[in-house]
């Protein structure tokens, strides 16, 4: 199988791993990302919608390294610490999805990498 790896600049994966990776020239598989500051390679702190935000961004450079936009993401799985976020979530995701409505999860899950509240990984087609 054919297969590209997409790696966007400010973006240093944490482990093993690459932050995106493309098949067969047109599926791009993008790995779960987390909210850094791409910049300072910080934890974005703070307000929870600061935090969402942040990870979709990075979500979304991984695509437009790749030569997409939120318009070419399918789908879309969210993992978040607290359900009790989920409204907050939605009014983000609504800023950079609002017209495109990719197919998504939302999970609740017990612990994230570095103990963030929210990680998001995506699938594209280019």
């Amino acid at each position: 199988m054919e297969k590209e790896l997409v790696f966007p600049k400010g973006i240093s994966p944490i482990g093993p791993y690459s932050p995106g990776v493309i098949a067969s020239g047109k599926l791009l598989f993008v790995s779960g990302q987390i909210p850094l500051n791409p910049e300072t390679g910080e934890l974005v702190r703070g307000a929870f919608k600061e935090m969402a935000r942040q990870a979709i961004k990075n979500l979304l450079s991984v695509v437009e390294a790749a030569g997409g936009s939120a318009e070419n993401v399918v789908k879309v799985t969210v993992y978040l610490r607290d359900m009790g976020k989920y409204a907050e979530f939605n009014e983000v995701y609504s800023e950079f999805f609002n017209e495109s409505r990719p197919a998504r999860a939302v999970v609740e899950v017990s612990n994230l990498p570095k103990g963030v509240e929210v990680e998001i990984e995506a699938i594209a087609v280019l």
